[in-house]
């Protein structure tokens, strides 16, 4: 292997954000060498092989184009951060679970950790970035830890804050909208920034690699994150009044987004969102406002929040409701359960609160998903939920995991779409109503199948946000 590398740069942290980010950085950069570490010896294996830990459409053969030649993924943290000139921390900063703040602000444990880590291992200066998602003034934390080194080094800490979309990861990495990079105004800090964004120059034009100072960057995360949740617990509030009105809010996003000032996107009703960072962004953007006597502007977002729960356990609601006000002993269909398409995640994922209700009411589920494992299922719903096999030994036998959508949906009462594969639209739906318990209901959570068709063929149609045909009758 040739050492003959412009740069090296070190990624603490091997998940959703480290992995893919450093695959495109080796591929777009074949003279820098990069090396994802990690404390998990499973995790850095899967990245070694070719059952990649996580999906992402294009992933493999990112990593395939590099990976042994100057992407490289090790448990060797404390060697490969003594050869980095940067390196990325990009390790998980979840909501407090207890003490103070629980519930809403992040835990910053892991990235203290890593800054300490670097502090005791380093033995030249180095550029620290944060990639991870963090509070405001979480640099200066770890600017402090770095400073206490004995060694007499010196560190520049930037924020340079991810802006994925889970599905499209790899596109968003390839051509994003913008690169943010936050630093010190100092002269060593506008060095640094300077090192970092010529690394993204390499394939990404100059003028979307944007500069601010560390606490601009820091929050923009947290504030673009908030705006996108906003924008759907906006359209979700909407849909509810859709369907006690007989309006469509489909008809209602075309008409608005039609509206330049508004625009289009991010107004597609749904069960509700999900994913790793919309309601941990916005829970720590309300503990923020708290911690600086904002209260206002916290009660403000943490109704996007609350809005969010409203239209999960509505829709879990209106389900039992429609079935005649029991789901008891009856098959139900999940079909979906990771919190979008192209994507095997499932933190936070509406799926799973569905789910949980259905169990609570003594349903018989069966979930069929293609990307999600039953494990990854049951991690997340102990996390989240706090209930699991283990805590609830029913909860085993009462959701079964399927292998396809026919089987997942023979001899059922019911089927709901909760996640918008696009194989759930080109489904067979005449062969599956034959194969349920009539009447056969369908309860589309994403809206992305034809419900005059469905309805034709036999299936009671309920929609999000969507007017009832039973209900109204001047359609």
């Amino acid at each position: 292997m040739s050492d003959d590398f412009d740069l090296k740069i070190c990624c603490m942290g091997a998940g959703y954000v480290g992995g893919p980010t450093m695959a495109v950085i080796a591929k777009m950069c074949p003279k820098i060498r990069v090396c994802v570490v990690d404390l998990s010896q499973k995790q850095i294996d899967a990245w070694n092989s070719d059952d990649l830990p996580i999906y992402e459409p294009g992933l493999f053969e990112v990593v395939q184009s590099a990976i042994g030649k100057n992407l490289f993924f090790s448990t060797d943290i404390s060697g490969e951060i003594q050869k980095a000139d940067i390196v990325f921390i990009s390790v998980n900063t979840p909501t407090k679970t207890q003490g103070i703040g629980a519930g809403r602000a992040a835990n910053i444990k892991n990235c203290e950790l890593c800054a300490r880590t670097i502090a005791e291992v380093s033995t030249n200066n180095k550029i620290v970035v944060e990639k991870s998602t963090v509070p405001v003034r979480t640099a200066e934390a770890i600017r402090r830890v770095l400073r206490c080194n004995d060694k007499g080094l010196k560190f520049e800490v930037l924020s340079n804050p991810e802006f994925l979309a889970e599905g499209t990861a790899i596109s968003d990495l390839m051509a994003p909208d913008r690169v943010l990079i936050g630093g010190s105004q100092s002269a060593e800090g506008l060095k640094a920034a300077e090192t970092l964004a010529s690394v993204y120059a390499n394939w990404i034009p100059r003028e979307r690699i944007l500069t601010t100072n560390l606490w601009s960057s820091e929050c923009s995360k947290l504030v673009a994150n908030a705006f996108l949740a906003q924008r759907v617990s906006s359209i979700n509030s909407i849909s509810a009044l859709c369907e006690a009105t007989g309006a469509d809010v489909s008809e209602i996003s075309r008409a608005v987004g039609m509206d330049d000032r508004i625009g289009k996107k991010f107004l597609q009703a749904s069960v509700g969102f999900g994913g790793s960072c919309f309601q941990k962004d916005i829970l720590n953007l309300v503990y923020l406002c708290e911690t600086y006597g904002l209260s206002e502007c916290a009660e403000y977002w943490n109704q996007v929040v609350k809005m969010n729960d409203y239209q999960k356990k509505r829709f879990s609601e209106k389900m039992v409701a429609k079935m005649f006000n029991t789901v008891t002993g009856k098959k139900i269909s999940i079909l979906g359960y990771a919190f979008k398409k192209d994507t095997g995640d499932v933190r936070e994922t509406p799926s799973m609160f569905v789910v949980r209700d259905l169990f609570a009411e003594g349903a018989k589920i069966h979930v069929y998903d293609p990307q999600v494992k039953r494990e990854d299922m049951w991690m997340e719903m102990a996390y989240t939920c706090g209930i699991s096999p283990d805590t609830d030994p029913k909860l085993d036998d009462a959701v079964v995991t399927s292998t396809d959508a026919y089987s997942a949906c023979d001899g059922s009462h019911a089927l709901a779409i909760l996640t918008e594969w696009d194989e759930f639209k080109t489904l067979d739906y005449e062969r599956i109503y034959k194969s349920m318990a009539k009447p056969a209901f369908i309860f589309d959570g994403r809206n992305i199948l034809e419900h005059d068709k469905l309805r034709k063929i036999g299936f009671e149609v309920h929609a999000i946000g969507k007017p009832d045909p039973n209900t109204f009758d001047d359609l």
